[in-house]
């Protein structure tokens, strides 16, 4: 019996041994599987980003200065102009309206009632060359009177006033002769048709000339058209004279200062644009978000400072990413912000220590969404745990995943 007991022995503790020893290590406690960063020192740069919008600083909007017919515009958008040498537009000015029965009636009647005048004015001109002729024939028997001693000085005088008066009422008749023929053309102008206007002579159009050296950007009206006086016809600008509007929330202008940096991105080029603040408009707007939501927003105007060169082919309307520079320095003690959590009102971090976890309060200074400085609390050589979870506690086992 004791033989038989010492062969169970020899034959099930082997295996009872074995499988307590794969328990145990089964059971045993396991290092946190956790993504690690560096605190480390290097440039960070605090920025306030957003959508933009280039535009020409000047758009010079040319409006008909007459009503009438609007020849078509042969030029095309993008085409080069020079100023006050360039013809945009030419203008018909406006024909007259067909007259109604009533309208054409007292025309007429216009014209008739012009003529009369006119006949009085002849009449009064006929009557002042009467009196001029008299008078002049009294004033040569007044002075071979006076030479003959006849009649006194006074007398002479008198009949050279009444040659003076008789003159001036000549001219004066003459002059309302000649308003009554102008009245009298300009009563028969009111009957004159359409067609007659058209077949008169060859149309004197009006030219619009370019106001200052640029390209065309656009064609508000390029077929011949009528259009009334003041009618925008066409936009002219500078495309080498570009600035950037962007529109911020107005608690992100307040941060805005002219005279910062911008990094200009995402326009299409192989490189990053710069530009500088050039104003901040004080004026803000209400915008709708595409979420639905109401924002207050303020233009910030961008000045490019790279050379025309490098940015040619931008145009008016085009889609920029613009990022203001707020803060930049090239030395600063930084940690991602992913590491950060919240511990009651400060700042915290796990930092890894002989590969265990341990809770580090720290105070942290400016912050760009990515990384965060670090005042204290944290060593340039520290290593720290990345988007820490509930696993992960003070003195935890850890390990890189």
């Amino acid at each position: 019996m004791a033989s038989l007991k010492w062969r169970r022995i020899a034959l099930w503790g082997p295996t009872t041994l074995l499988l307590a020893t794969a328990i145990v290590w089964l059971f045993r406690p396991q290092p946190v599987l956790v993504d690690l960063a560096a605190v480390q020192r290097g440039p960070m740069r605090v920025t306030v980003r957003e959508e933009g919008q280039t535009r020409i600083r000047d758009i010079f909007v040319l409006s008909a200065p007459v009503g009438g017919l609007v020849r078509r515009i042969g030029h095309e958008v993008g085409d080069r102009v020079r100023a006050n040498d360039t013809i945009v537009a030419r203008i018909e000015p406006s024909e007259p309206d067909f007259l109604d029965v009533r309208t054409e009636a007292q025309a007429r009647a216009a014209i008739q009632a012009a003529q009369a005048a006119r006949e009085l004015a002849r009449a009064e001109l006929n009557r002042a060359d009467a009196e001029l002729e008299f008078a002049r024939a009294e004033l040569n028997r007044a002075r071979d009177l006076s030479l003959r001693g006849l009649v006194s000085n006074s007398a002479l005088d008198e009949a050279q006033r009444r040659a003076r008066t008789a003159s001036a009422a000549h001219l004066e008749a003459q002059a309302q002769l000649d308003m009554r023929d102008f009245q009298v053309e300009q009563a028969r102008a009111q009957l004159v048709a359409p067609t007659e206007a058209r077949s008169r002579s060859d149309c004197e159009c009006v030219n619009v000339y370019s106001p200052v050296d640029g390209q065309i950007l656009r064609l508000i009206h390029e077929s011949e058209s009528v259009q009334p006086a003041g009618a925008a016809l066409i936009e002219i600008g500078d495309p080498t004279d570009l600035e950037i509007v962007v529109d911020l929330l107005s608690s992100d202008a307040v941060k805005v200062e002219a005279g910062q940096r911008v990094v200009i991105e995402e326009w299409g080029g192989d490189s990053a644009l710069e530009g500088t603040v050039n104003r901040v408009e004080p004026y803000g707007f209400t915008k709708v978000s595409a979420l639905g939501i109401e924002e207050q927003r303020v233009n910030v105007i961008v000045d490019l400072s790279d050379p025309s060169e490098k940015w040619a082919r931008l145009g008016h309307g085009y889609r920029v990413e613009a990022s203001i520079v707020i803060w930049e320095a090239d030395a600063v003690l930084k940690a991602p912000m992913s590491a950060l959590f919240r511990q009651g009102r400060r700042w915290a971090a796990y930092a890894v220590e002989d590969n265990r976890a341990r809770v580090r309060t720290v105070e942290v200074g400016r912050r760009n969404g990515l990384v965060a400085e670090i005042v204290s609390g944290l060593e340039p050589t520290a290593t720290v745990v990345l988007n820490p979870g509930d696993r992960v506690s003070e003195g935890v086992e850890v390990t890189s995943r």
